[in-house]
């Protein structure tokens, strides 16, 4: 059958709006926000493919897994880091100010030309990505007047005709479940598991396994079909989103559907051309891994972010998360991970890919930005597994993405670049004549900057901050001031922040794009490394890849 349309008429969305501003508002003790549903009722979706059983959530007690933060008495919040904090808000309203003004209820505000863009199927993709960032920086006005406009939006009205199901999960799943894990408003899980029940239509395929998109019309005439050639971390990264909203609202069925997919990894991740690894690219209507190519970068990346974060969300009580992580772990650590030859002689490690043929498999030491995840990852994952030598590999990630930022005569990093790899990671002495770049502006110790980009992307902050948690240790906020200093000073804008077209030019020109997680991600980590340990406790909270805040099992 085709979607369900409520009966009750619903009003049109800027009157809905202007109807709640008055009530809430005009309210003697303003408090919750009405819910109004949308036009379709996506919970009476009939499948083509139903499951043939719902697999209950695990409701055993949770273990009691080692600590992630350090000891509180090693944290000393100073006049220094208030400052510092405050800058990181300042910037923030600067942006989010600008949004406001200019791309209200769009996904994207364009920081150039100052108009909005539609980039995530219209759903107001900022507004709903940084609404828990409203609340963690204090900032109780606006993040009301937005729950308000997010309670009256239509998640059945689009002029797109499917979604990316990856990035609707992350950022408008996620983003909902994380303010509501903040807030407690009502109204923000009915909106989410609105949206869940969206995405759940995904999954009607005849093997459960979602494609990488929804698409409407294949959704209605039952054609839907998982992908032969899909990014792996597209279905693998929805585990977080869907478990955490089946636990809030207690409908299994959501949880089951992502652990399907994960479920399919667990059987062939021995069987992989890099045993222990998943290839970039997987045919999950074939349910089969047979892909060359293995990186902790684009399409692969959250699927590994995952898999420790998980352990950490369901308190241990499912063995296959920890099993995941530490098997891929060792194969990251013995074929992914090398230390580059660097005119400093810093002891760092930074992640490649590998490429698997006929004569075995071989080191590219290209690396990205995005792979700048994988400190804070082994670093979490080492910490919950009670493994140090993972925390210790974690440091040396993070603080090589770190020398790389300062490397560059921006202070930032390229979206992609490479490096020489030493011979061995005990000793490396720097050899200028090894030293070949690719181009006269590329620093030593790089052989290129491929796509020299900065789109405002947060994963080097984000494993500084987790390492920062994880250790006390205030070298980590001087890292992260430097970084944030630089970056703004390149990115900003007349009106907000923008993406800049080259990391090797101090005078590089301005992109006209701010996406959605330069307020849901970078800017969140920026200020909540120099907060006080207790703001998002990594002991109480598992940070989803869009840095959404979720109560972990305890």
């Amino acid at each position: 059958m085709a979607f369900r349309r409520r009966s009750c008429a619903v009003l049109a969305t800027g009157a809905v709006m202007m109807i709640l501003i008055i009530m809430y508002f005009s309210a003697p003790s303003p408090t919750v926000v009405p819910f109004i549903p949308g036009t379709v009722d996506w919970s009476q979706f009939e499948h083509f493919h139903p499951a043939d059983s719902i697999k209950p959530l695990p409701t055993d007690r949770p273990r009691r897994l080692p600590p992630v933060q350090a000891d509180r008495s090693l944290f000393k919040h100073s006049e220094l880091t208030e400052k510092r904090r405050a800058a990181t808000r300042d910037e923030f309203l600067r942006s989010y100010n600008a949004y406001k003004k200019r791309a209200w209820m769009m996904d994207e505000l364009a920081p150039l030309s100052g108009t909005g863009k539609t980039t995530f199927g219209g759903w107001a993709a900022t507004l709903v990505d940084s609404l828990d960032t409203l609340w963690i920086m204090g900032l109780k006005k606006e993040f009301d007047e937005a729950t308000i406009a997010i309670s009256a939006m239509d998640f059945s009205v689009t002029n797109e005709g499917g979604i990316n199901v990856f990035e609707t999960t992350i950022r408008h799943l996620g983003g909902l479940l994380g303010a509501y894990e903040l807030s407690r408003q009502p109204t923000l899980l009915q909106k989410a598991k609105e949206v869940g029940e969206m995405l759940y239509v995904a999954f009607d395929t005849p093997n459960r396994l979602p494609g990488f998109w929804l698409n409407f019309e294949d959704a209605r005439n039952g054609r839907q079909v998982a992908g032969t050639n899909d990014p792996s971390a597209s279905p693998a990264s929805l585990t977080l989103e869907m478990t955490r909203l089946s636990q809030l609202t207690g409908d299994p069925k959501f949880y089951d559907a992502a652990d399907r997919v994960i479920r399919f990894l667990d059987r062939v991740q021995n069987d992989t051309r890099l045993p222990g690894m998943w290839p970039l690219t997987v045919n999950f209507q074939g349910e089969v891994a047979d892909g060359d190519t293995f990186s902790l970068g684009a399409l692969a990346d959250s699927l590994y972010e995952y898999l420790p974060k998980m352990h950490a969300l369901l308190g241990g009580v499912d063995p296959m998360y920890e099993r995941l992580y530490l098997t891929s772990a060792d194969v990251i650590t013995h074929d992914l991970l090398y230390r580059p030859m660097v005119p400093d002689n810093a002891d760092i490690l930074i992640s490649g890919d590998v490429r698997v043929n006929n004569q075995g498999h071989n080191l590219s030491p290209e690396s990205q930005h995005l792979t700048c995840f994988a400190g804070g990852m082994f670093g979490l994952g080492g910490r919950l597994t009670g493994n140090n030598t993972h925390v210790e590999i974690g440091k040396k990630l993070a603080q090589g993405c770190g020398w790389v930022y300062k490397a560059f005569p921006t202070g930032v990093m390229p979206e992609i670049y490479g490096m020489i790899p030493c011979e061995s990671a005990e000793s490396c002495e720097w050899d200028e004549s090894k030293w070949k770049p690719h181009g006269d502006s590329i620093p030593k110790g790089f052989s290129h900057a491929r796509d020299p980009r900065y789109i405002l992307r947060p994963e080097a902050i984000e494993s500084v901050f987790i390492m920062y948690r994880i250790t006390g240790d205030t070298e980590w906020q001087d890292l992260a001031w430097k970084m944030f200093q630089s970056i703004v000073k390149v990115s900003r804008t007349e009106l907000a922040n923008a993406a800049i077209e080259d990391v090797t030019n101090s005078e590089s020109p301005k992109i006209d794009s701010m996406e959605s997680f330069w307020l849901a991600e970078t800017l969140k980590y920026f200020y909540l490394i120099f907060s006080p340990p207790d703001l998002i406790n990594l002991d109480e909270y598992v940070l989803t890849t869009e840095a959404h805040p979720f109560k972990r099992a305890r």
